[in-house]
């Protein structure tokens, strides 16, 4: 094959569409357009930038990891998704559950999903500091633990640049607000474009 036919092929093949894929978000609050219309979060923007994938956002305000734990395995028989972003974990902090239990919970939402036959992507949570520094340690130390002990991409918390920016923050100072969708957006996107690829 000649170089000229060769730059061809390689010039159509770069223009083609990535591999459709289906994407389900299993979210709490932070992903459920908590405090706005719907497509106004960041689930529905995502899907105006990733035309080519199936995005499914299987989020609840309020969901807890025991919460998402007995959703999942319907979730995953009627979508089946070849990538699960796990996003749970804020509201079991606030509620000052134990770790040992968080971490229980999401190993089983890692596990679920895996022999589904997705792949994983989890968000890093953390909690606030009025917690104190110890649980706020032992809390986000889960995140990493799993990710080690799992071998699954870990996607750093997306609120860190967010929450302290009150212009980007509802009045409860603990949900973004619509200025701050396309920013989560901008973060996220590459996340999961690089975990479909692995």
């Amino acid at each position: 094959m000649s170089v000229a036919i060769l730059a061809i092929f390689t010039t159509i093949f770069a223009t083609l569409p990535a591999h459709a894929a289906t994407v389900l978000i299993l979210g709490d609050s932070l992903s459920a357009s908590y405090g706005m219309d719907k497509n106004e979060g960041w689930v529905e923007k995502l899907k105006t930038e990733l035309p080519q994938h199936t995005i499914i956002n299987a989020s609840v305000s309020g969901e807890t990891t025991a919460g998402g734990l007995r959703r999942l395995p319907s979730v995953l028989k009627s979508s089946r998704p070849d990538l699960v972003l796990i996003e749970l974990g804020g509201n079991d902090g606030l509620r000052g559950f134990s770790t040992k239990k968080l971490k229980s919970n999401l190993t089983k939402l890692i596990s679920l999903s895996e022999r589904s036959g997705a792949k994983v992507l989890m968000s890093e949570v953390m909690v606030p500091p009025n917690y104190g520094p110890r649980y706020s340690k032992s809390f986000n130390a889960v995140y990493h633990d799993i990710a080690d002990d799992e071998n699954i991409m870990l996607m750093p918390f997306f609120m860190t640049e967010i929450a302290p920016n009150p212009q980007l923050m509802q009045r409860d100072g603990i949900h973004p607000n619509q200025k701050a969708q396309s920013r989560i957006v901008e973060f996220i996107k590459p996340w999961i474009e690089k975990a479909l690829k692995k």
